[in-house]
């Protein structure tokens, strides 16, 4: 099967990324103010603000720093922040000294279209690159260094890739596994 086919399997799961609203915040005052926010100090120290178009879940700290987690694109991490920026304006909470979104990391999976012997790929790639302990965990954990990426093989050809910044970093991985395997005469 030819990288292209595999990229084509490439989904994004989940984007993570960082802003800040360049001041601090009373949560307890914004968890009556902002309609549908969670805040329960006790078990998580920020304010949980969802948004639905895009879904997203936006935890907002008291420092100002605020974390978007559960979109499925960049765009729909701008979109949802832009949504938690004019909640807090709508508020009087200046937003002027915003901060630009950070992706932190982009969770994606992909299908390599083959079966994988991962005891033989654990070997093949290398123990000081890899964790696989199947009693543990089903997948073959693969460090790899450039795109600095995390990627998890399982034997049914499937692959997580986590850590990436960005989604050209996940495509990039896939490229480099599959080379790899294909190198080791392991890809079917």
């Amino acid at each position: 099967m030819s990288h292209e086919a595999r990229l084509d399997s490439l989904e994004i799961q989940n984007v993570v990324a960082s802003s800040a609203v360049g001041q601090e915040l009373d949560l307890e005052s914004l968890s009556d103010d902002v309609a549908g926010a969670e805040f329960n100090p006790d078990n998580f120290p920020g304010l949980v603000y969802r948004t639905q178009d895009p879904r997203a879940a936006n935890l907002i700290f008291r420092s100002g720093k605020i974390v978007c987690t559960g979109a499925s694109s960049v765009d729909e991490v701008n979109r949802a922040l832009e949504q938690v920026f004019e909640e807090l304006g709508s508020l009087g909470i200046p937003t002027d000294g915003r901060e630009e979104a950070t992706v932190q990391n982009i969770v994606s999976s992909a299908d390599l279209g083959t079966t994988l012997n991962l005891n033989a790929l654990a070997i093949g790639l290398g123990l000081e690159h890899v964790e696989y302990e199947p009693e543990q965990f089903p997948g073959l954990v693969y460090r790899i260094d450039d795109p600095n990426v995390v990627v998890l093989l399982f034997g049914s050809g499937k692959i997580v890739i986590t850590g990436a910044k960005k989604v050209e970093f996940a495509r990039e991985a896939i490229n480099v596994v599959s080379d790899e395997i294909e190198s080791l005469g392991l890809l079917g």
